[in-house]
């Protein structure tokens, strides 16, 4: 999700991008930046059956060499610096697809735009509200953290003071300042112990 998030705040904040081919509207490179557009101010991002399925329908992306004539239009439309392509997450995965701008100046000096300023708007609100989530959930993550660490810290504690009694009671000498300590710490440790297991749920935790 981040370097998606990434894709659309560089493509929503970029000016018109100079293009090497034409995008005239009923052109092929005109339709599939179209869709691709669609997709991305969805926060979403297609590969090549996504965007035929958007275009032709989903019966066309079982047609092997419809999909490997989009696949060289967009190799095409790459180099031209309007489309990019994404990391694979998997790699039997399909590559995904997104616009570098949803504006451009073609081959032809054409002004091209793929967003209104209405899609834009939700689009930045979309990407307001992932932001959002993102950082609540790296928030979650790093309190998560801190709580597992405390929590073991605590657990050593406890334990470290009852090795400390054990020891100290097979000595010739009982020391009564070591054994109070140690039972004091942990009686201690193991109440804060069981007060933080009892409010949390530790296998919930990520």
């Amino acid at each position: 999700m981040p370097s998606e998030i990434q894709f659309l705040q560089e493509a929503l904040n970029a000016d018109y991008k100079m293009s090497g081919i034409r995008l005239r509207e009923g052109e092929h490179q005109f339709g599939l930046a179209k869709a691709i557009a669609s997709f991305q101010l969805e926060l979403c991002f297609p590969d090549v059956k996504d965007i035929i399925g958007r275009l032709y329908g989903k019966d066309k992306t079982a047609d092997v060499q419809l999909v490997r004539k989009v696949q060289t239009i967009l190799k095409k439309m790459e180099k031209s610096n309007i489309v990019k392509i994404l990391p694979k997450k998997k790699p039997w995965e399909l590559q995904k697809y997104a616009l570098s701008s949803f504006k451009f100046q073609d081959l032809d000096k054409n002004m091209t735009v793929f967003a209104t300023d209405e899609q834009i708007k939700q689009s930045q609100n979309l990407l307001s509200s992932a932001l959002s989530r993102l950082q609540g959930a790296s928030a979650g993550k790093l309190k998560n953290f801190r709580l597992k660490v405390y929590t073991f810290a605590l657990a050593l504690i406890v334990g470290a003071s009852y090795i400390t009694i054990a020891w100290d009671v097979v000595q010739p000498v009982i020391s009564p300042i070591i054994l109070v300590s140690a039972f004091s710490i942990a009686i201690a440790a193991s109440i804060v112990l069981g007060r933080t297991l009892s409010r949390y749920d530790m296998r919930a935790l990520p």
